[in-house]
């Protein structure tokens, strides 16, 4: 099983460069990065797991600005969003930016999709909330046009782009991995067997339930049962835990790090060994 980590990293933790080397060095298998652009002060949605939002939210940095600097510094180290908050890009640059980090790093990138769950944020993107899901998978498909082989136009509900020159082209053919955060649901499965290659369930409760469902949904859509990719995140690791993923036939998980200074976060590391 490859044991990958999360943190939020902002402008108080350890660096991305450290954070990386150190990641590489012990053999985890990656690095997961949240991403919230700025969050309003004057809040109405609340924070999803209840309490206070914590402060990394509102100080957490560029993932793919980050990303970069991680890739720079590793070999083999995986990289990935998780989760980009999609609605909120331009999707013509995100494609360019995802690209180019898959790019760059040999094919490292995985592309973390996610819906949100702050309207205020998203509002001052110009985000409709109601809309938000429909506008991420149009956002999808047109990025998917501009990762083709040959250039393809795309017109959808919310945006369109004519048949482009784009390039770099991600390294595995037509797009990076792509993975669907989100709450278990027909809905969110239905997304997941359209445009993703799996599902992101934070803490990864109650998988024997869900699993089938997603399974059902995902070989009603005609996709191979063996291409289905279903990753844990922002896990807190035990060892009857893991042993539950394997038996359910995952392959890969992501801990969750403390958004904290250096040593803190090495002291995580030095914990999570025993699983890796």
């Amino acid at each position: 099983m490859r044991i990958a980590t999360t943190i939020f990293l902002t402008d108080e933790t350890i660096t991305p460069v450290r954070l990386a080397r150190e990641l590489e060095e012990r053999g985890f298998a990656g690095l997961y990065l949240p991403e919230h652009t700025h969050i309003p002060v004057e809040r109405l949605s609340p924070y999803p797991p209840g309490g206070e939002l914590p402060r990394q939210y509102g100080r957490t940095l560029d993932p793919f600005v980050a990303l970069g600097q991680a890739s720079a510094v590793t070999e083999s180290l995986g990289l990935g969003t998780g989760i980009t908050l999609v609605a909120q890009h331009d999707p013509i640059d995100l494609a360019k930016q995802s690209a180019t980090l898959d790019h760059l790093s040999g094919g490292r990138f995985t592309l973390g999709v996610g819906y949100g769950w702050n309207r205020e944020e998203a509002a001052d993107h110009g985000v409709e909330w109601s809309t938000r899901r429909e506008l991420v998978r149009d956002r999808m498909a047109l990025m998917r046009a501009l990762w083709a082989d040959k250039p393809t136009a795309y017109e959808g509900p919310f945006g369109s782009v004519r048949a482009s020159e784009a390039h770099p082209k991600p390294v595995r053919n037509g797009a990076p991995r792509v993975l669907l955060g989100g709450a278990a649901g027909p809905k969110l499965f239905a997304a997941v067997a359209e445009y993703a290659d799996g599902w992101l369930p934070i803490g990864g409760g109650g998988l024997t339930d869900t699993l089938p469902q997603l399974r059902r949904a995902w070989e009603e859509a005609g996709r191979a049962p063996d291409d289905l990719e279903i990753v844990p995140y922002a896990v807190l690791p035990s060892p009857g835990k893991l042993t539950h993923y394997a038996d359910l036939g995952i392959e890969e998980i992501v801990l969750q790090l403390p958004s904290a200074d250096e040593a803190a976060v090495l002291k995580a590391l030095d914990e999570f060994a025993p699983y890796v």
